[in-house]
């Protein structure tokens, strides 16, 4: 191999997604760590190669984003620069257009309604905040404002998610749980169970519950302190929902994970 050509190699091999994706893990072990880290501790947390981690961070050097003092790396002054370009951008670029668009795509993914729902203050309800409809003829329709119980919404069990166990026992003993269709899980033991199932799972879904024939599949939105901002739902009329449950229940996720990484969560 010439050097012309070892060098057309290198500089390929450093701009493919790989070295992309090694520098930005790179960053984020430096970010996440209190004391600079040796090569060897970035090759153990990263499970990277030496060799192909001190050619990057050598790259890094050259641009000031990492600096080296006594075998050990840390950020450096470039990595504030843009950290500091990032969280202008993110300013300017108010989260509800973040969520609105993740929605859209949900929306376009799914081809049904999708809801952003948020709990009220009191903690016994949900209300929809946003709203992308399905251009589907029959869909789920829903008005911004309107309220539901959480108990029996997809949004509203996601949500519950969140919370301790005292919490949600608490909630679950202070209302009356209505039976609002024939199939609507109405006591606590049930309704803890549901819980437990979608806390492990990470989504919410629920059918024929708040009402005949609407089926809701919901997952967390959290904000850049891990606090969650709301519920994203995808809301379809069961007929359609069914024999796609875990397609839309993977769909939400997604979303909801996308969502969250735009507002910095990590």
């Amino acid at each position: 191999m010439t050097e012309d050509t070892a060098s057309l190699f290198e500089e390929r091999r450093g701009a493919s997604p790989q070295s992309v994706t090694r520098v930005i893990r790179v960053l984020e072990a430096l970010c996440a760590s209190a004391e600079p880290l040796s090569l060897a501790d970035l090759s153990r947390r990263l499970g990277a190669p030496k060799s192909s981690l001190a050619a990057l961070l050598r790259g890094l050097a050259e641009e000031m984003f990492v600096t080296s003092a006594d075998g050990a790396w840390q950020l450096g002054p470039g990595a504030f620069g843009l950290a500091s370009a990032i969280t202008e951008a993110r300013r300017r670029l108010q989260s509800s257009d973040l969520i609105r668009e993740g929605m859209r795509r949900l929306a376009d993914r799914t081809g049904e309604t999708v809801l952003l729902a948020v709990g009220d203050a009191g903690g016994d309800q949900l209300t929809y905040v946003d709203i992308v409809e399905s251009r589907q003829v029959v869909r789920y329709a829903v008005s911004v404002g309107d309220r539901r119980p959480l108990y029996a919404t997809a949004g509203g069990r996601a949500l519950l998610t969140a919370c301790s166990r005292e919490a949600v026992e608490s909630y679950l003993k202070r209302i009356h749980l209505d039976r609002l269709t024939g199939t609507t899980l109405h006591s606590v033991p049930e309704l803890l169970e549901a819980l437990s199932v979608a806390r492990d799972a990470g989504f919410a879904q629920t059918v024929d519950q708040a009402a005949d024939g609407v089926t809701g599949t919901a997952a967390l939105v959290r904000g850049a302190s891990g606090l969650v901002i709301g519920a994203l739902v995808v809301a379809a009329p069961t007929p359609r929902a069914h024999g796609r449950l875990q397609e839309l229940a993977q769909a939400v996720q997604d979303e909801a994970a996308s969502i969250s990484r735009s507002l910095g969560f990590r």
